[in-house]
């Protein structure tokens, strides 16, 4: 079973780009962000006729998160709990049956935090904060779960080709990495880390000096599994490729195998 994650950065602009993607990799999962469209307005049909069920928690002009799945949703729950005020499509997480295995996927884009020194930072430390408390809930199921998607999160040095443009960024400030660590530490797997320990595998390049051509990005698009799926995990893939083609997107495909 092939999960992947991946932000587009605006469904109306990379349709195509999109398809052309679905038909080459071919994945059962696929959560998808930054669709930047309201779900009346989401193209659904043409993931449909390519066999996919699709469900959307969608924004106008913003945010906006989607997953497409061949088996059909047992359940869906948009919008992450915590704060019943908090208007920005970011989060929605489906329970997806399979023939042996019932698996509970989420898309998520979490909150960017800059500037730091504006209370969207502190949006994005609270929202971690309940990505935090909803995961430390989902794990007591003992179940299946991945959390997928554009986190907004450089974890360590290790995951940017050059750290110290970073250092004041609140993709990469010291807070951002322990609430990442402490979402980790619930007991839950880097699927990248998990199958490979090198240096230089990014998921974003930002469309401003030559980043692409100069291979300078960062690595902020992650896979977190709790056990029950780390144990069925068999690889892990970042679809670069796909970057260097018509109309890109800045971020790239994520994808994760699962023996399932």
């Amino acid at each position: 079973m092939q999960v992947a994650t991946w932000n587009i950065n605006g469904i109306k602009a990379r349709l195509d780009t999109l398809l052309a993607w679905l038909r080459e990799a071919n994945p059962d999962v696929c959560s998808l962000q930054e669709i930047k469209s309201v779900d009346e307005a989401f193209p659904a049909q043409a993931f449909e006729d390519l066999g996919y069920n699709v469900a959307t928690h969608g924004q106008k002009g913003f945010n906006g998160v989607a997953i497409l799945s061949k088996r059909p949703f047992d359940e869906l729950t948009p919008c992450l709990p915590g704060d019943d005020d908090d208007e920005q499509a970011r989060y929605l997480e489906a329970v997806i049956s399979g023939e042996e295995t019932t698996m509970r996927i989420a898309s998520i884009y979490l909150p960017n935090g800059n500037p730091v020194d504006s209370p969207k930072y502190s949006y994005k430390l609270a929202w971690m904060e309940r990505l935090i408390d909803h995961a430390r809930k989902t794990m007591v199921l003992e179940e299946p779960i991945v959390l997928a998607g554009d986190y907004n999160v450089i974890p360590t040095p290790a995951d940017a080709k050059q750290p110290e443009q970073w250092q004041n960024d609140a993709l990469f400030l010291p807070a951002t990495k322990q609430k990442f660590r402490t979402l980790i530490n619930l007991g839950f797997t880097d699927a990248l880390r998990a199958t490979s320990g090198l240096s230089g595998e990014f998921t974003f390049w930002d469309y401003q000096a030559g980043a692409w051509q100069r291979n300078n990005g960062i690595r902020i698009d992650h896979l977190l599994l709790s056990p029950q799926a780390a144990d069925r995990l068999t690889g892990c893939r970042i679809d670069k490729h796909v970057r260097g083609w018509e109309k890109p997107s800045n971020h790239v495909p994520v994808v994760i195998e699962l023996d399932v």
